[in-house]
């Protein structure tokens, strides 16, 4: 084969599953390979890697049948290989070459960075390779990565889960819950920024469960608190967020924490699910809807701009019209932003695709609407709210679809809303990355628009990067899994920061 071989990723699921990819590129370009060039068709690459969901509904037949389209590709290119990655291969392993048999590698959750001797050892044995494991091979932010942002880029504290909500499948495919130590992070976040990243987002199945296992109780401060005041003093860094906290481990000095750091984004995603307390326990979510409200409280008390977004699962198996009345209740009450709703569907091997009294489909669509309905209503007046405000910008790319049509740009204001706005009233090019001030002059239920000129523009090295085309990469971080027993301690906070620091979404 002449040249380098070229690699496209297709990525499906959650933030998780994104900033894998990164990490999936990452390795690809060490071993040699290049991105496809973009605007090229995924089945003209060398190589596809599909990075899969197992928790969407119809994620099987989502796959299988971009699968099946590469099947004529691939009999036409025999030299062209095929990866499947992610929680649905380390659910199906070896089904998936059974149903595909022209896909060369399979790989799961925890081996990432095996991917390039796994397709060597395919075109040199000239036969599939499944590979699953049942445990870390290798921290995943350990691995290198090339960056999808110039100006945003995922860190990943923690990978696994403890919980066992009854739900859910992604304990049983990341398996239990495993940090990393603050000083990776930092430093993580320290490479991110000396690139000219402004925002990063701290990843975790639970994020704020992070060191639970090595943080100072005699302090009376959480480990997680205590990551988000250090990342206020990292230099350069201008916003900070974090998905997704659990609420029965959200804790006051967290709060205080994100109140108090002014480069944490006045934001909070926290997962509802339900509003019935016998819900919840079906659920084996371990708090109540009492306890959600009194954080919400806690959280507009000490930011009263914040935005709150949740999830919601309508119809789970049991779930009567009364238990539906107090999930609307719930979120009339906690006045979210945003809500990503999700009508309850069974998935094989989790206790609630067995559990009786499933709920009828059409009576799940009904409470479905009713849900979404309800929510719009608030969104609406929520970004309505907006109107004559302020907001600073972080010019995105990819977020507005009309755009072009519309002639404006799009950004997230720092509370996460997106914005519309247009680009002009400014002497120099407006680029993704770079920072405005704008005013808002009209409240939609998912965005807000901003049609007057710019107030102020600030370009950025995140700004000249995606410009020039160049994205930010990580190289491997340490080696292995993180050392056991306790870390250092982060240094002493003083204030809303950390005194000798040695340290930078869907609409």
């Amino acid at each position: 084969m002449n040249g380098a071989r070229t690699f496209a990723i297709r990525t499906h699921g959650c933030q998780m599953n994104v900033h894998d990819s990164e990490r999936l590129a990452g390795v690809l370009v060490e071993a040699g390979w290049e991105p496809a060039p973009e605007g090229q068709a995924v089945e003209d690459a060398d190589l596809v890697v599909f990075n899969t969901c197992a928790v969407r509904e119809n994620a099987d037949n989502k796959l299988y049948g971009q699968l099946g389209r590469l099947a004529p590709v691939k009999a036409a290119r025999p030299d062209q290989q095929i990866a499947v990655g992610g929680c649905l291969a380390q659910k199906d392993r070896s089904t998936v070459t059974s149903r595909a048999p022209w896909v060369d590698v399979v790989f799961g959750t925890h081996n990432v960075g095996s991917l390039p001797a796994l397709l060597e050892r395919a075109r040199h044995n000239g036969e599939a390779q499944v590979e699953i494991l049942e445990a870390l091979e290798t921290f995943p932010s350990h691995l290198p990565a090339r960056r999808d942002s110039a100006y945003s880029g995922w860190v990943s504290i923690s990978v696994g889960c403890n919980n066992t909500c009854t739900f859910c499948i992604v304990p049983s495919l990341r398996g239990k819950e495993v940090d990393r130590r603050p000083g990776e992070i930092l430093g993580e976040i320290a490479m991110l920024v000396d690139d000219g990243v402004l925002e990063v987002t701290l990843l975790g199945q639970n994020v704020n469960a992070y060191g639970v296992g090595f943080e100072d109780r005699a302090t009376g401060r959480t480990a997680f608190a205590d990551l988000l005041r250090a990342c206020g003093d990292v230099e350069g860094l201008e916003r900070v967020r974090f998905t997704s906290p659990h609420p029965r481990d959200f804790t006051s000095d967290v709060i205080t924490a994100m109140a108090e750091t002014p480069n944490v984004c006045p934001q909070l995603h926290m997962p509802l699910q339900s509003g019935s307390d016998r819900v919840l326990k079906a659920m084996r979510r371990s708090y109540r809807a009492r306890r959600y409200l009194d954080i919400v409280a806690e959280v507009r008390e000490a930011m009263p701009d914040a935005a709150l977004t949740t999830d919601i699962i309508v119809g789970f198996p049991g779930e009567t019209e009364e238990d539906f009345a107090e999930t609307l209740r719930v979120v009339e009450e906690s006045r979210f932003s945003q809500a990503f709703t999700f009508q309850y569907s069974p998935r094989p091997g989790t206790p609630a695709a067995t559990l009786p009294d499933q709920v009828p489909k059409q009576v799940v669509q009904d409470r479905y609407e009713r849900l979404v309905a309800l929510q719009e209503e608030m969104s609406l007046a929520g970004n309505r709210e907006q109107v004559g405000r302020e907001l600073e910008l972080l010019v995105a790319t990819g977020e507005g679809r009309k755009d072009a049509a519309t002639r404006r740009m799009s950004g997230r204001a720092r509370d996460g809303r997106l914005v519309h706005f247009t680009p002009t009233g400014v002497a120099e090019e407006i680029r993704p990355g770079d920072v405005v001030t704008v005013r808002a002059t009209y409240g939609a239920p998912h965005h807000v628009v901003a049609d007057g000129d710019v107030l102020h523009h600030r370009r950025t090295r995140a700004g000249d990067a995606h410009e020039a085309g160049t994205r930010p990469t990580t190289p491997r971080v340490g080696l292995g899994l993180p050392a056991m027993g306790k870390p250092e301690p982060l240094p002493a906070t003083s204030g809303c920061g950390v005194e000798n620091s040695t340290v930078g979404s869907p609409a």
